[in-house]
């Protein structure tokens, strides 16, 4: 075949990406960055309310994007947000896993609801959103790509003063989970890969912010600063589109340096 451009490697230009978390913080990030290279976009989040005026910032920056309210810990709802999906937008080709949660707790005192609520929705909730999305649209076609959002929580142990022993432990099982994915899934000529943030400003990260200090955590980077609006949607659109055709099972940090020091 004739070797394309850049331009064309990286256009998703008639593709559907699927984006849970979507409503705010990196999901929204990322839902930019997939539908300014073309893509159609659903959201996927629990607060109808904060995926309404998500979906209204994209499609005022030109962006085809729906919503479905659902919660992504729910066998039923993500079922559901599927088949939204598909019968809205059509086939799915880029998941993007992303909904998460975390809780703050010494480990000796950590409560078992907690850790199975962080278990329920960063584990098994990226399992069953992608064996859905697979089974239904991606196997089929023999085509996909599937971006797990990770953390440099999965890689490391935490700095004084973090203490989110169920977050760390469910991100690590996120990169084995990609890693074990790709190598089943590749004969399906789909991609697996995972993203592992480090420390952005976000809601869910705003407590961790103020006990440590914005400055002191940008002081932690070799590049002396935390992650902005537009520092996750290079990587993402680089494992959704045909540019990063042969990159699966890998996980790439984007956090400043802070994991390799």
């Amino acid at each position: 075949m004739a070797v394309r451009t850049v331009s064309q490697l990286f256009d998703l230009t008639g593709k559907t990406a699927l984006v849970t978390g979507g409503s705010r913080g990196l999901g929204l990030q990322m839902a930019h960055a997939l539908g300014e290279a073309g893509a159609r976009v659903m959201l996927g989040a629990r607060k109808a309310d904060e995926l309404e005026q998500a979906c209204a910032e994209l499609q005022a920056a030109g962006i085809d994007a729906r919503w479905v309210a659902a919660d992504c810990a729910q066998e039923q709802d993500l079922r559901r947000l599927v088949d939204e999906t598909l019968h809205r937008m059509g086939e799915i080709d880029v998941l993007v896993n992303n909904a998460g949660a975390t809780w703050g707790a010494p480990a000796e005192d950590h409560p078992l609801e907690a850790w199975d609520k962080v278990m329920q929705l960063n584990v098994r909730g990226y399992f069953l959103l992608s064996q859905e999305v697979a089974k239904r649209s991606m196997i089929p076609r023999q085509a996909g790509r599937i971006i797990n959002i990770a953390s440099i929580a999965g890689l490391r142990g935490n700095p004084p003063g973090m203490q989110t022993i169920a977050y760390n432990t469910s991100k690590g099982a996120v990169l084995n989970f990609t890693r074990a994915l790709a190598a089943e899934w590749g004969r399906y000529r789909i991609n697996v890969n995972a993203i592992c943030p480090g420390f952005f400003p976000s809601k869910m990260t705003a407590g961790t912010l103020k006990a440590l200090g914005e400055q002191r955590l940008a002081e932690l980077a070799p590049l002396q600063r935390l992650g902005d609006d537009e520092d996750l949607k290079g990587i993402c659109l680089l494992l959704a589109s045909d540019a990063g055709k042969h990159i699966t099972g890998q996980h790439l940090a984007v956090d400043g340096g802070v994991s390799i020091v």
